[in-house]
């Protein structure tokens, strides 16, 4: 059995791991021994932002096993509405394809509907494709056209 909580500072080198664990995050992530200041300052202001939920995913140990970011993200268009951002979902290698990932998600979409979100998004990088079939058997449709722009 899984719980989902939120991220603390303890979790921090667990939580890098995780993101590091595939080809495109091996590439971008820096997993050291104490943790980067950059991932600390990052979740210094994670956790002082209302908006922002950072969640682990933890075994019966308390083991952190999974992870992902919500944001909470205030609009204009469509009368006001608030929308979900989920990013940075990780799922241990070990546990994929065990619905750990599925009930994850979930969750998430919980914590929004809760906010009083109209709508939940998220992205996938294109050389994810398990990830993109996971998440539209979720529901999730590619109903816009991502662009990015490295500053």
């Amino acid at each position: 059995m899984h719980n989902f909580r939120l991220a603390r500072l303890s979790d921090l080198a667990a939580i890098v791991r995780l993101l590091a664990d595939d080809d495109l995050g091996a590439t971008r992530e820096i997993v050291s021994d104490p943790v980067d200041a950059r991932y600390l300052s990052a979740f210094a202001s994670i956790e002082a932002d209302a908006n922002q939920l950072l969640a682990v995913a933890v075994d019966a140990a308390d083991e952190v096993v999974g992870c992902l970011q919500l944001s909470f993200l205030p609009g204009l268009s469509r009368a006001g509405m608030w929308r979900g951002q989920i990013e940075s979902v990780r799922i241990a290698r070990d546990l994929r394809g065990s619905a750990l990932g599925t009930q994850f998600i979930e969750w998430a979409i919980a914590q929004c509907v809760e906010r009083g979100c109209g709508l939940v998004q998220l992205t996938s990088d294109k050389m994810r494709g398990d990830s993109i079939r996971f998440y539209e058997k979720l529901g999730f449709v590619a109903s816009h056209e991502g662009l990015k722009r490295p500053l």
